[in-house]
Parts: structure tokens; C-alpha cells; sequence
């Protein structure tokens, strides 16, 4: 679509009570990246209210006419993608506004292939518009979808901002709170002054600190166990209507209330606000001390896992327990189907149900049933665990059975992760139907993902919601369940290896590309597992530019693998300024990890290198550390070594240093899955050290701080 045009969308899609709206960009250097908002608008073009907003604080409406779904990588990159129930959307509102804003400095003119795409509930694409006239500004409105004559129309808009997220929101009625954008909490890496030291989560991996200390278990901030959901004293869109909110309800995590004084009164000067900085994530607390009188006592446990007789009880074990912890936690239910098109509304949820088809009726593993103003959404859901692959007869039955009978969906779960251009299973699609079943796919990895991300970043409204969460991500990470996600390279791994290793593998060999579709595969599962430890976004960087076709760009990289007998990966964590390359090098059988750290600027040389040995502190003595100089490489040492000498770094003619790059070696595993020896785990090992060791505490050096001499003639000025 053009600048400015607009199109009906019931002339596009017969069904288009649910879309997904997608936002994506490239860059060439693989590190830009913006975040999407939404707002809805009233015949005056102003919200409602200031829970009208939707945001990375605020992400999703109670009702589930909006839910930001996040990014996911695509063929291109990544795809910020919004699911929006326009059946649940309030009458009152006539605009939905669909932008994105830039941070840290950073503007749309860095970015390229700026660009919306509009998709009904079965993920077909309605319309594109692309943005190419994108310069200075820190904020786009991409386009907008609005009523006229009981029909939703889009707009492809277009209209940029220089004033930020703050300045886009401002202008249409929200109320900013006065923290700057990207503003970091009290003490250097936002960690709160006397937060005391940060507890580690899963492998070593620090958290971020509770910020609300005050907090104690049991006072309503989760179960028995101590857990809580997040809290970190920001500020989100109030969860009240236009019209009130009732007695007791609660604001959702980042809307600030009015101070009050101590007669209950709104105290003079305060105000309410959206305050429009990055809240710090904030993870469940430490569990309270057991009872037990020894490790031998395992605590009960709502779903057990006790030693399954076969794949198929793993099968509908597992099936049952995801289904009714999505029909009992709606913001997990919503969270999982949004994604599919499925309508905000009262979900159930079935298992082994009997279908006719044919002469033998079929039995899918489940069965979703979602309903919204009398009407049905509905799809099937097949399951494998333990490693065992999907089956295309098997899913293809499925797709019949659900065209049939007016279904709109197929939803596949395995421990196997999609990937663009290579779908697990080939299933025909009858173009004379008139139905459009669409056939989606869920890793059990994904799903973990998922729960994490609720209990550690969005938030769950409910103490006993929040303990189901915990008991399903208990149960999937049990070495029992067979729901471990991604766990095998693949039969042509051992002979690739075998091949570099005496140099027979010659490129164009189909099994490298096989291989690089694997490590793929795991590279995605690391950002997931990693990003839900976390409670951030961690998605594989992709330098590629719009419409590359992924089998092009796999048999490139498997070329590569041939000649220098390395994969290569890297990963973008949400907050973090650099980053995080993984180099598996075959030949050598080494794990490398690294990050490359900018040098602050206006800092003396000698200064700036003994603050990265400070900051390093807690970092592993064995850390490469490499000064980057322009045009050749500069000093470099062990950490070990450089900690009482850290001027070692300094370049010896007295070149500029444009940064450092830190890495960390690990051998690497021989075999081909997830076990102590295997390739998948020592991956895995490998990020989890050099993020919780390294990267995790070069956050306070990589700020940009003033020269002293700028700071000392800023002091002389203020005086």
C-alpha cells in the first residue's frame, strides 16, 4: 500500500475478526532494533484513559482485544508481531494506533525495510506498507485500522516523530510521569542502593534484585513459597475504565498511583502518569526454607512425573497438564492462542477426544475450544515428546477432520523447533474448500518461554495462577517429561564432524546444510531459554536483508561450515548494548563466546581500561580480553593477568582504542544431543557462564560518561 491509502478489510478476508499486526526492520549491522505500542482512540482522537496505552510496561488489555505477542525471529530477522481482537474492542473506540519507538539515541534512519504487514486469524497476508522515507525520527505511527459504517478500514500512516515514544504518546492524551526515557534506576546497571547482592537463577545466570523490599512473604505477593510476581515500583496505564475501577481492583505492573498524604488525600503537587522508561524486571523470590529433615524429602507436587512405561502416557501426560493450566490461566491461554488467531474469550480445553473420519475414527491429543459472542473457535492439538518426530499422515488426518468441520486450526507441540522454509511436516491443502484450516507449531521450549515470561516480566494477577505456572515449568523441566525442547543435532552431525576433521567434507554436501539447520534450531532454543531465565527478549541476530530466501542463506553458511569448519551465531538480549556472539569451531573442538564493549567516550585511556578491570571483577580469570584498534589488532591478555597491570591494554603507539572485545573458551561436547557429553549442553553451558560471569556486569561500563574535563567545567558553570 501507498502513503495514505486505506482499504476495507472485509474486502480482503472473509473473517477478520482477529488480525496480527507485524512490525519489522533490518539493519546491516545486525544491532537496531525498536519497540512497538498501541493505542486506542475515541471519536476525539485522544484515549480513554491512560490504559488505553500498550506497551513494553503495559502489554496487554484484560479483555485480550490487545496482547503485544513480541518478537519472533522470521527468514528476514525478526517480526514484532501484535494479536488484536477486533470483536473485543470497546464501541467507544474508533482508532487503534499502530506505532514503534526507537531509544538510547537511536532513529528510524538507521534502520532499513521499515515495514507493517496485516495477516487474518490463519496467518495469510492482507497488506504490506512500507515506510522508506524514514530519517531522524525516534517514532513512527506505521498505520492505523478504524471504523467507518460498522466496517474496520486501515490506514497506511506513515508519520514520524523526533520526540521519542513520550512525545508520540503525549500527543494523544496520555499523561508522561517525568522519568527520562531509558532512565537507569538509583545505582549503576539499575540495581537498587542496598539491594544487596543479586541471587542466581538456573546455571549461574544473576537476576535482577527485588526492588520492592519491603515486600514479605505471604503478604498477598504469592504462595507459600515465597513467590512473587513482578514488582518494581514503575509505572503502567491504570487498569480502571473510563468509568471507575471496582473496589480492590489493581492497577497492572507500571501505572503510578497519586502520592497521598496522611489523611488519605492526594498529597499537594502529585501526579499520575505513564512513566514511559524501561521497568526492571523483577523475578519471584527465593523460596523459604524447607522443613524437610533431609534432601530425600521431595516436596508434593501438583503434576508428578513419575517413570513412564512409554512415549505415549509421556504424550498425554503432558497434553493434560498444558491443557488445563491454559484453560485455568488465562493470560497463559491467551498468551499461547493469541498468536494463532484465536479471539479473546472463555477458553476450554479436552483431551482424547473422538472424531469420525473415514472407517477409523481419529483421536487428536486435544483438543482447544475458545468462545466469543456465540461463536467458536476451535483447534486440534497434537503432541510428541521425548525427541520423536511429527508425522505427516498423521497431521495431514488433522487438517482434514478440521476442514470438515468448520475447525480453524491444527496446532502441533514437540520438543522440535520451525524454522522458515523448512516445515516439519508436509501437509496438501485443498484449494476447493472454502474453509481455511491453518496448521501451527509449538515447541515445548516455547511454551516454557512463555510461562516464565509471565510469572518473571508481564506479570500474573493471581497467587494461585502464578503457582500453576510454577508447577507446569516444574513439570516440563522434570528429566522426565520428554518436554525438554530441541535435544538432537541430527543424523548428519557425527559425519559432518567426522568430515572436517579429515577434510572430505567438500561444500554443497547436503548434510552440512542439514547441520546448519540444526544449529539453528538450538541457537533459537538458547535465546528462548535464556530470555525467559531472564525476563527478557533474546532473539538471534539476522544480517539479511528483506526476501532473502533462507535456503540461499543455509546453503551459504553451510558453504562456510565446509571451508573454516565453524558455526556461527549471534544473539541480541533486550537491555544490553552489545551483542553475544557463539562461535563453535569443529577442528579445534572449542566454544567461543564473546562481546565486543565500546570504550565510553572522553575518558583517559589508562582510566578507561582499568574501569573495564573493575567492572570485570567477578568475571571468570581465564577471560580473553582483546583492545580493538582500527585497522589491526591490539594488545591483548588473560584477565588473570591483566588485573594488577590493566595498562597492558593500551595500545603502545598510542592509537585510539574503539573498545574491547571479552571472550571465554569451553570445549566443546562430542556427541550429538543433550546429555553430559553432548554438543546441545556444552552450548548451553557456554552461554549460561559467559552471560551470568560476563556480560551481566559490564552494563555500568559500557554508560557513557562525561569527560572529567567537560564534568569539572560543568561543575565551575552550576557554581
Amino acid at each position: 500500500m501507498p502513503k495514505g491509502a486505506n482499504i476495507g478489510l472485509s474486502s480482503l478476508s472473509e473473517d477478520t475478526g482477529s488480525v496480527i499486526v507485524g512490525l519489522s526492520w533490518s539493519s546491516a549491522a545486525g544491532d537496531g532494533d525498536a519497540d512497538v505500542s498501541v493505542l486506542l482512540l475515541d471519536g476525539g482522537g485522544k484515549v480513554r484513559s491512560d490504559a488505553d496505552f500498550y506497551f513494553y510496561n503495559h502489554p496487554a488489555a484484560e479483555d485480550g482485544s490487545v496482547q503485544l505477542l513480541g518478537k519472533v525471529p522470521t527468514e528476514d530477522g525478526s517480526e514484532d508481531r501484535i494479536s488484536l481482537d477486533l470483536t473485543a474492542i470497546p464501541a467507544e473506540v474508533e482508532r487503534i494506533l499502530v506505532a514503534a519507538s526507537q531509544y538510547g539515541g537511536a532513529s528510524f534512519g538507521d534502520l532499513n525495510d521499515l515495514r507493517l504487514s496485516l495477516s487474518d486469524r490463519s496467518g495469510e497476508a492482507l497488506l504490506g506498507f512500507s515506510i522508506t522515507d524514514a530519517t531522524v525520527e525516534t517514532a513512527f505511527i506505521f498505520g492505523e485500522l478504524y471504523r467507518r459504517h460498522d466496517e474496520w478500514k486501515f490506514r497506511a500512516v506513515g508519520q514520524g516523530y523526533e520526540t521519542g515514544l513520550s512525545g508520540l504518546a503525549t500527543d494523544f492524551g496520555i499523561d508522561i510521569a517525568e522519568e527520562e526515557e531509558g532512565a537507569v534506576p538509583e545505582e549503576e546497571g539499575g540495581v537498587p542502593a542496598g539491594a544487596g547482592a543479586v541471587p542466581a537463577v538456573d546455571g549461574g545466570i544473576p537476576a535482577q534484585p527485588t526492588s520492592s523490599p519491603h515486600d514479605t512473604p505471604g503478604s498477598g505477593s504469592g504462595p507459600s513459597d515465597g513467590l512473587s510476581t513482578p514488582s518494581d515500583g514503575l509505572s503502567a496505564p491504570s487498569s480502571s475504565s473510563p468509568g471507575g475501577s471496582p473496589s480492590g481492583s489493581t492497577a497492572p505492573s507500571g501505572t503510578a498511583a497519586p502520592a497521598e498524604s496522611s489523611d488519605g488525600q492526594p498529597a499537594a503537587g502529585s501526579r499520575r502518569g505513564t512513566r514511559t522508561a524501561k521497568k526492571k524486571v523483577t523475578l519471584p523470590r527465593t523460596a523459604k526454607k524447607s522443613l524437610a529433615e533431609n534432601d530425600s524429602w521431595k516436596p508434593a507436587r501438583l503434576f508428578p512425573v513419575p517413570s513412564y512405561k512409554s512415549d505415549r502416557e509421556r504424550e498425554v501426560r503432558a497434553t493434560s497438564v498444558l491443557l488445563s493450566v491454559m484453560a485455568e490461566v488465562p493470560e497463559f491461554g491467551r498468551r499461547l492462542t493469541a498468536g494463532f488467531g484465536a479471539p479473546a474469550g472463555r477458553m476450554q480445553t479436552f483431551t482424547e477426544v473422538s472424531l469420525p473420519h473415514g472407517d477409523t475414527p481419529k483421536r487428536p491429543d486435544g483438543v482447544i475450544r475458545v468462545e466469543r459472542a456465540g461463536k467458536l473457535w476451535t483447534a486440534l492439538v497434537e503432541t510428541k515428546t521425548n525427541g520423536n518426530p511429527l508425522k505427516s499422515e498423521q497431521v495431514q488426518n488433522y487438517m482434514d477432520i478440521a476442514a470438515r468441520r468448520g475447525y480453524e486450526a491444527v496446532v502441533t507441540l514437540s520438543n522440535d523447533v520451525a524454522l522458515e522454509g523448512t516445515p516439519l511436516v508436509e501437509v496438501k491443502t485443498d484449494g476447493r474448500r472454502k474453509h481455511k484450516v491453518s496448521l501451527w507449531h509449538l515447541s515445548w521450549a516455547e511454551v516454557a518461554h512463555q510461562a516464565q515470561m509471565l510469572i518473571r516480566h508481564e506479570g500474573v494477577g493471581n497467587a494461585a495462577h502464578v503457582w500453576l505456572l510454577q508447577e507446569l515449568l516444574h513439570y516440563l523441566q522434570h528429566e522426565n517429561s520428554g518436554c525438554h525442547g530441541f535435544q538432537n543435532m541430527g543424523a548428519s552431525w557425527v559425519p559432518v564432524r567426522n568430515g572436517i576433521d579429515d577434510e572430505t567434507l567438500g561444500q554443497g554436501d547436503p548434510r552440512a546444510v542439514e547441520v546448519v539447520e540444526s544449529w539453528e534450531r538450538l541457537i533459537r532454543q538458547v535465546c528462548l531459554r535464556l530470555g525467559g531465565e531472564l525476563g527478557q527478549k533474546a532473539l538471534p541476530v539476522q544480517r539479511a536483508q528483506r526476501g532473502t530466501d533462507p535456503k540461499s542463506r543455509r546453503a551459504a553458511l553451510a558453504d562456510r561450515l565446509c571451508e573454516e569448519g565453524k558455526l556461527v551465531a549471534e544473539l541480541r538480549i533486550d537491555g544490553a548494548q552489545s551483542v553475544l556472539s557463539i562461535t563453535a569451531d569443529l577442528r579445534t573442538g572449542r566454544i567461543r563466546t564473546s562481546v565486543d564493549v565500546p570504550a565510553p567516550t572522553g575518558g583517559y585511556p589508562l582510566s578507561v581500561a582499568k574501569r573495564l578491570v573493575r567492572a570485570l571483577e567477578a568475571a571468570p580469570a581465564d577471560l580473553h580480553v582483546e583492545t580493538l584498534v582500527e585497522g589491526r589488532t591490539g594488545p591483548r591478555g588473560t584477565l588473570e593477568r591483566l588485573r594488577p597491570e590493566p595498562a597492558d591494554l593500551l595500545p603502545k603507539d598510542g592509537a585510539a582504542m574503539a573498545g574491547f572485545r571479552l571472550s571465554l573458551f569451553k570445549g566443546m561436547g562430542n556427541t550429538r544431543g543433550a546429555a553430559e557429553s553432548g554438543f546441545i549442553r556444552s552450548v548451553d553451558d557456554a552461554v549460561d557462564r559467559f552471560y551470568g560471569s560476563v556480560v551481566a556486569h559490564i552494563g555500568p561500563f559500557e554508560q557513557r560518561r562525561p569527560s572529567r574535563a567537560k564534568s569539572a567545567a560543568g561543575s565551575a558553570e552550576a557554581g
